[in-house]
């Protein structure tokens, strides 16, 4: 599932709506009463949407919620709803590969950020930042005892949002026992690309091997979906090892996949 203002609004908490979704439907009712009764204020407003005068009148007073004003700069930036097929599609479900297999998302803020590693160099990582439209900038690049990490300059926040949306978890990621279901939702080239860049993260390679080892610390269920992805991108031959814990993939099919 591509994010969608349902989904992006219910990644916001609420002290008044169990679900943020309804706050958005009010705040939007609100502006379309007032639209069409310019003179009415918000006790008239209120009783006519049976919702309380205080609350319509910070609505009334140019007072957006959160969810809204998330859903507003998606909307701008082009995050929700995108086709399929569409440039950004394949852009937005790239960056959540790097974000799944080399990063995270806080869990105080959702600024999503991930670290290069021996495969991906950051200079690819702000590539893919930049083609959803956000820049980044270094962070920790002079604690050494932390990992340098790349990250979004502006409206950090609500991509992270947006990625989690699509199913990606914040804070720790080894409870993740799914591959987003937006992964098989786009074209074939593209889950080629997303299963491309996570190998890129994980694989491991032996001196003595010609195979990549690819290790996750995720329940079996998401190895077996990972298993299944690149078998669907690639023809020649992957597999599981015995305790269900990584997936090999051959020489031949890492030459296929463009990781060799």
């Amino acid at each position: 599932m591509e994010p969608t203002a349902k989904a992006l609004s219910r990644t916001y908490s609420d002290r008044v709506y169990p679900d943020p979704w309804e706050k958005v439907l009010d705040y939007r009712r609100v502006q379309e009463y007032a639209a069409e009764h310019p003179n009415a204020g918000r006790v008239r407003t209120g009783r006519a949407l049976d919702l309380p005068a205080g609350r319509v009148r910070g609505w009334l007073k140019d007072v957006v919620p959160d969810p809204v004003r998330g859903i507003n700069v998606a909307i701008d930036r082009g995050w929700l709803d995108p086709p399929p097929d569409s440039e950004m599609a394949a852009a937005l479900l790239e960056l959540l590969a790097h974000v799944l297999a080399g990063g995270s998302i806080s869990v105080r803020n959702y600024v999503p950020a991930v670290t290069p590693g021996e495969r991906i160099s950051a200079e690819e990582i702000r590539d893919a930042f930049e083609r959803v439209g956000v820049e980044t900038r270094t962070r920790n690049a002079d604690t050494p005892e932390r990992a340098t990490e790349i990250v979004p300059t502006r409206d950090g926040t609500v991509l992270g949002r947006c990625l989690v949306a699509m199913g990606a978890p914040t804070g720790v990621k080894t409870s993740l026992d799914h591959l987003p279901a937006v992964v098989w939702e786009v074209p074939q080239s593209v889950r080629r690309s997303f299963a491309r860049i996570y190998v890129r993260h994980r694989g491991l390679n032996y001196a003595d091997k010609s195979t990549t080892r690819v290790q996750v610390e995720r329940p079996s269920s998401f190895i077996t979906e990972l298993r299944e992805l690149l078998d669907d991108v690639l023809d020649e031959r992957v597999t599981t090892g015995d305790t269900g814990t990584g997936i090999t993939i051959s020489a031949a099919a890492a030459r296929e996949l463009g990781v060799e």
